[in-house]
């Protein structure tokens, strides 16, 4: 393959944005370029974990011929039940590959030039300058896949808004409504409020609208998912209930019923069992109640299908 084509002007100019690093609702101020490390304990190289076509996503995400997923290490979350746990601890060195950006783009147009239409970005909320410098790179080298921001909505309403004309699809995962939860099992009391005005942004970009191509895969739009947790189906009342209100009873909703309990959880009750299926059934009736008919649910007894090992080359295989 030939060289790659840079930017090396923007993306200097982009990764001035980690000198004072405000990129995600942490706000450490952390001079990232310096090597300096906030709450996500990342410096401004790629910290990538893994680079693979999935299959996994949403039908209307993954296609037939899969999506290329960027994981990126670490995380302005830490969701004790978390299941990409061996790559989001920030307690843990980081899991990454030494890649440039070269390296990385080639991984990426070798996925695209073998059919995959899509490029998703995988816990990008605080890698975000990272992302802009990689659909850059993709773009300038003549290529235009679809590129999805999955996030877990832990985002700045700001940062959002920047993404605009850059993110085709937006993916965020709303996990909660209640505060004391959010501070109990992700280590952010004000998630409702924030992870909701940025899907109130991304809404502003992309309206209810799924738009797709003539394969019916998302082209532009948004998909709100909500894992449903053990024990907790009040919580996934009031985030249905919050979008219906203030977003719009009309998104795609992706209700998950694949919550797994690992090894971090397993004297953690009630995140220690899997969801019953009596409570997944009550979310998926409130949902219904509400209006809210357009997306997917998931046929119980699935959840151990969707778990990583990222120790693996192919952490879905």
């Amino acid at each position: 393959m030939t060289s790659l084509i840079t930017d090396d002007k923007y993306n200097l100019m982009v990764l001035k944005e980690l000198e004072y690093c405000s990129v995600c609702p942490r706000n450490c101020h952390a001079d990232r370029l310096s090597g300096k490390y906030g709450y996500c304990r990342c410096d401004s190289s790629f910290n990538i974990s893994s680079i693979t076509l999935h299959h996994g996503e949403e039908p209307v995400i993954s296609g037939k011929n899969g999506i290329c997923n960027v994981f990126f290490s670490h995380c302005n979350l830490q969701c004790n039940f978390c299941q990409n746990f061996q790559i989001s601890n920030n307690l843990s060195a980081i899991s990454c590959q030494e890649l440039s950006l070269n390296d990385i783009s080639r991984k990426i147009i070798k996925q695209i030039s073998h059919g995959a239409h899509a490029v998703g970005f995988v816990s990008p909320s605080h890698q975000v300058p990272q992302m802009k410098i990689i659909v850059n790179s993709i773009r300038i080298n003549g290529y235009s896949p679809v590129f999805v921001y999955n996030t877990n909505a832990y985002d700045k309403h700001e940062t959002i808004r920047e993404l605009n004309n850059i993110i085709s699809v937006y993916l965020p995962d709303y996990k909660y409504s209640d505060h004391i939860l959010a501070q109990k099992y992700s280590d952010a009391s004000a998630y409702p409020e924030i992870a909701l005005k940025a899907i109130q942004e991304m809404y502003s970009q992309t309206g209810s609208t799924l738009l797709t191509n003539e394969e019916g895969i998302a082209a532009k739009g948004l998909i709100i998912r909500h894992l449903v947790l053990p024990g907790n189906i009040k919580n996934s009342f009031g985030v249905l209930e919050n979008i219906a209100e203030q977003v719009s009873p009309n998104v795609h909703i992706s209700l998950m019923s694949q919550y797994y309990p690992t090894s971090k959880v397993c004297m953690v009750s009630p995140l220690n069992r899997k969801v019953r299926l009596e409570e997944y059934l009550k979310v998926v009736k409130h949902m219904e109640h509400l209006g809210m008919y357009k997306g997917w649910i998931q046929e119980p007894g699935s959840s151990q299908d969707f778990l990583p090992d990222f120790n693996k080359t192919k952490p879905f295989e």
